[in-house]
């Protein structure tokens, strides 16, 4: 069953998601159905989005859902599990992994406000993985001035998903940006309306090739090849 399919029969706890991310979660998170994976919820709202996401990823699957709400324990089942706490306390967080591992998947459906947001995000991202995911919902609120946003406000999450670009580029960038751990550990970065999604991964090979023959010489441009930063 298809998440939106799940989305539309549902019977049972609240689920509250904006329709157009149906798609979006397909294709970001379709490779680590039926896979062993920790899956990271930040905020469990009414709980029903716990149990979809059991639905969909399978019985291999660890769903952790945390919440500054302690009504949100109830929500717990076999392979479901809610720890009470603010995502932007990184002692809190730290102690979520300790207890389940690194997740494979974040999503963050939290507070929404853009400093809990990169609270959130630099305590999770350089632990995770490759080939990990980390996907933040309800960006609208990163143009509203009540969390913490606003168009062009230096602390909001979409200036910061904007300078990461930039980072994501360095290596073309002829010096004029320094390599980071986006440079050095993100594959891709997705931005949709509503929601930007982290791809982890390290790309070590990035020549510009040209393959087959010009006047029976092999020809390669444009190094971008490293080793290491120095």
């Amino acid at each position: 069953m298809s998440l939106w399919a799940y989305f539309l029969d549902n019977q049972g706890e609240t689920i509250h998601k904006c329709t157009h991310y149906f798609p979006i979660y397909e294709k970001m998170f379709q490779h680590w159905r039926n896979k062993s994976l920790v899956f990271l919820e930040i905020g469990v709202g009414k709980g029903g989005s716990l149990k979809m996401w059991q639905k969909y990823f399978g019985p291999n699957a660890k769903i952790v859902g945390i919440d500054v709400n302690p009504e949100c324990k109830r929500y717990e089942s076999p392979g479901i599990f809610v720890r009470i706490g603010d995502q932007g306390d990184q002692e809190f967080l730290a102690s979520v992994v300790a207890e389940f591992g690194v997740p494979d998947i974040v999503l963050d459906d939290g507070s929404h406000k853009c400093i809990d947001i990169m609270r959130s995000f630099s305590f999770f991202y350089p632990l995770m993985g490759k080939n990990a995911v980390y996907m933040v919902e309800d960006l609208q609120t990163a143009y509203w001035e009540e969390y913490g946003g606003g168009l062009y406000h230096p602390d909001s999450f979409i200036e910061f998903v904007k300078k990461c670009i930039d980072s994501l580029n360095a290596d073309s960038s002829r010096g004029q940006v320094k390599p980071d751990l986006i440079t050095r550990q993100t594959f891709g970065i997705h931005i949709y309306d509503g929601i930007v999604c982290f791809e982890k991964g390290e790309v070590y090979w990035k020549d510009a090739t040209m393959t087959g023959y010009s006047h029976h010489e092999p020809i390669v441009t444009n190094r971008f090849f490293y080793e290491k930063d120095t």
